[in-house]
């Protein structure tokens, strides 16, 4: 008697395919985003978030604009062409088709809100830059005094967003009038033109601390950001772009360019702290991209001499214009707990403004930090140098791991509570960058294009 064949055998068995790690952090980051929302509309009231649709500053407003035509248009160019173009064009060819891509991009998700309620009355409120022009007339006597209006309860206190920056930002905005390019409009496209040009920057630092390869494969994920929808038009874009820049040319000072880079850095790193008191915090990017480069810093140390005399200079001219920085942001704090912060609870937004990230920084880009986080821990798990292409990654790996220390140091100072869709632009466009790691970016550029679309045509956003 012949023995019967086990059960099962010659029955080929398909197996279920594992669910990609990818989509566990998608699902997760899906959640944290769902979780703000919900509990921001039914466990806290207006009043004690002022936010109108949490966790983003905005209101539930569903419309078109004439921007909305070029937004699809651009965005489905993107994702079609985007990873094949910025794979071929010479480098030299790419970066300002990189920096006139995100143009595009800004200004037709601005225009779907219209040209005033977009671009032209975005930096005039009443808690804007542009409200406080005209008592400018005197630079240096306003900058002696521009600490006794910090303070709420001071005669004359600044609004909201001059009060919390250094006068280096509202300075701008005065300068652009003085030489002619006065009200809104003006300052909506500087603010822009500017802007576009970080993701440039974070190219340009990718290429010079990693690999081109790398900053090739990151390219389309800068241009088509979702935060793109808060860099047109807020002053934030144009100090993510002022910082980013400041690092780019740090990067390529450590990799053996001339010594004037690091001048260059400098200058552009003083600016930024005259600019916003919280991206002080960039000091931990500029940390990493000294230790990424210390083949050149051992070689050449004297490059610290130019970085910092070159960040010596904008501290030097406020202080001797009168300005106190350091008064200027204790007084800050002061009025910070005075007003908004003193009522929005920590407890919900030290984890809803990470919420804000994923919103900023698109689906994609949680699970391209997954994939950085993963090349870390290999890189320490096998204990040894790696080389060539696994030191690329690793390196392209650590630099997005210090942008994002940066910003989680933020989140637990409590002093960003609300609002980080546009206070952290700085450091979300290098978290960007990570998504050099994907495969198959047409299907997260496409998410990323969604999500903005999405926002901007659902939200209206407002500061």
């Amino acid at each position: 008697m012949r023995d019967l064949p086990a059960y099962g055998a010659g029955v080929t068995v398909t197996r279920p395919r594992p669910v990609p790690r990818d989509l566990y952090a998608v699902a997760a980051a899906v959640l944290l985003v769902t979780a703000a929302v919900l509990v921001g509309r039914y466990v806290y009231t207006y009043d004690d978030l002022i936010v109108g649709w949490p966790p983003l500053l905005g209101r539930w407003d569903p419309h078109l604009g004439p921007g909305t035509p070029a937004a699809v248009v651009v965005a489905a160019a993107v994702v079609a062409y985007g990873p094949a173009v910025a794979a071929r064009l010479p480098w030299r060819a790419l970066l300002p088709a990189a920096w006139g891509t995100a143009l595009a991009w800004t200004w037709s998700l601005a225009l779907i809100d219209g040209w005033e309620r977009g671009v032209a009355g975005r930096l005039t409120t009443r808690q804007e830059y542009l409200s406080v022009i005209d008592r400018w007339h005197d630079i240096p006597a306003t900058l002696r005094d521009f600490n006794d209006h910090i303070l709420l309860h001071s005669a004359g206190n600044w609004p909201a967003h001059v009060a919390g920056h250094p006068p280096g930002a509202t300075l701008t905005y005065v300068l652009l009038d003085r030489i002619g390019l006065g009200g809104g409009g003006w300052a909506g496209a500087l603010t822009i033109t500017v802007g576009a040009t970080a993701g440039v920057a974070v190219l340009v630092t990718v290429r010079a601390l990693a690999a081109e390869r790398l900053a090739r494969r990151a390219a389309p994920f800068l241009v088509l950001a979702p935060a793109a929808v808060w860099m047109g038009t807020s002053a934030d874009g144009y100090f993510a772009a002022v910082a980013a820049w400041a690092v780019a040319l740090l990067a390529l000072a450590v990799t053996g360019r001339r010594l004037w880079w690091a001048a260059g850095s400098g200058l552009l790193f003083g600016l930024t702290c005259y600019l916003s008191y919280g991206l002080t915090l960039f000091a931990v990017v500029a940390a990493a991209v000294l230790l990424l480069g210390r083949r050149g810093v051992r070689a050449r140390p004297v490059l610290f001499v130019p970085l910092l005399a070159g960040a010596a200079v904008v501290p030097v001219a406020f202080t001797a214009a009168g300005f106190d920085w350091w008064e200027a942001y204790h007084l800050l704090v002061e009025r910070y707990y005075e007003g908004a912060a003193g009522v929005r609870p920590y407890a919900y937004w030290v984890w809803a403004n990470l919420a804000c990230t994923v919103l900023i920084t698109g689906l994609a880009t949680v699970a391209a930090l997954r994939r950085a986080g993963g090349v870390l821990v290999r890189r320490r798990a096998e204990g040894v140098r790696a080389d060539g292409a696994r030191a690329e990654e690793t390196r392209l790996a650590f630099l997005v791991a210090a942008a994002l220390l940066a910003l989680l140091a933020a989140d637990l100072s409590g002093m960003s509570k609300a609002e980080t869709e546009r206070i952290w632009l700085p450091f979300a466009l290098w978290l960007l960058a990570a998504c050099a790691f994907l495969t198959r970016p047409r299907g997260w550029l496409a998410a990323q294009a969604v999500l903005a679309l999405l926002l901007n045509h659902l939200v209206a956003t407002g500061w």
